[in-house]
Order: C-alpha cells, then sequence, then structure tokens
C-alpha cells in the first residue's frame, strides 16, 4: 500500500502530495514525526527494529514516529505513530524541527516528548526489543554501529537544550 506525504520545500512549506516512496527516491523534502518517550523517572524508551522491516532493520533507535501524513500537523502524526507503535494514547509536546540530511533521503524531522506513565504494547512489526534506559546509558548506545543513523543528529540536538 503506498503512503502519501507532502513534498515540502527548504522553508517546510508544502509544495504538493506525493508518494513517499518517491519523495524518497527522488531525494525530496517530506516531513517525519517523531517521539522520545521518557518514563516518571526521566529514562528513555529505547527500541531495535525488527530484522525483516524495510528501513533500518534491525537497528538501535531511541525515538519512535513516522512520516506526516497529508494534511496532517507534525503533532497529530506524533500522536498517531504513538499510539500505532506502543498503544500509547497522549499528546505528545513538540520541542523542535530540524532539516535533516537523512541516511536514505532528506527530510524535515519534528522532535516530540511525552511522559509514558503507564504500560506500552509495542507493535511487534514496528520493534522487536526495548528498555527503559537512562541518559548516560543512551550517551554509550548512541555511538554503537547498529544505532539508526538519523537518531544520532537528533540526539545531538536534543542534549544540547538540555
Amino acid at each position: 500500500m503506498s503512503e502519501v506525504v507532502e513534498r515540502v520545500d527548504e522553508h517546510d512549506q508544502v509544495l504538493g502530495v506525493v508518494d513517499r516512496s518517491e519523495a524518497i527516491r527522488r531525494e525530496w523534502l517530506h516531513r517525519i514525526a517523531t517521539i522520545v518517550c521518557r518514563d516518571a523517572d526521566g529514562r528513555i524508551l529505547v527500541h531495535r527494529r525488527p530484522d525483516d522491516v524495510h528501513l533500518f532493520p534491525g537497528q538501535l533507535n531511541w525515538m519512535f514516529g513516522g512520516a506526516v501524513g497529508v494534511a496532517e500537523s507534525y503533532e497529530d502524526a506524533a500522536a498517531r505513530e504513538l499510539e500505532e507503535e506502543l498503544g500509547v494514547r497522549a499528546r505528545p509536546r513538540f520541542v523542535f524541527k530540524f532539516l535533516c540530511a537523512g541516511a536514505i533521503s532528506p527530510y524535515w524531522l519534528g522532535l516530540h516528548e511525552v511522559v509514558i506513565t503507564g504500560s506500552v504494547r509495542p507493535d511487534p512489526s514496528e520493534i522487536a526489543w526495548h528498555d527503559w534506559l537512562t541518559e548516560s546509558e543512551l550517551v554509550d548506545l548512541v555511538r554503537d554501529q547498529a544505532f539508526v543513523p538519523d537518531a544520532r543528529e537528533a540526539f545531538e540536538r536534543y542534549r544540547a537544550l538540555s
């Protein structure tokens, strides 16, 4: 099934609607919403992607998320992705966005944050393993070769805000 997204420019202004695979293939800018999940103790939820997924198989990430749909805000996409991937209904808080060069293609990355106080129900088609890590544990993990490359840049930018 094809996924449609808004093609945007270097100022994050909409140029039109395109198939996401075409946007990636042609390296057209589009939007991605991500969520950093923290628990009440401040730990961050980290996960490993399944080995059989198309993008970043078997790699580690500290963010959850996906493409922003047509006429969808970053915040709405983040809330949708949070529910789809973790079974959590919440309204993540927008933190920042930046133009990410991307390992596969360039895109605008909108980073959000949410505190999860209940349990999570990870979608096994998206998440093979997960655990709560302290920020210092995550600092060490981000250096791992198996870490999603785009997530490294987002992590450095996020830490610079603290």
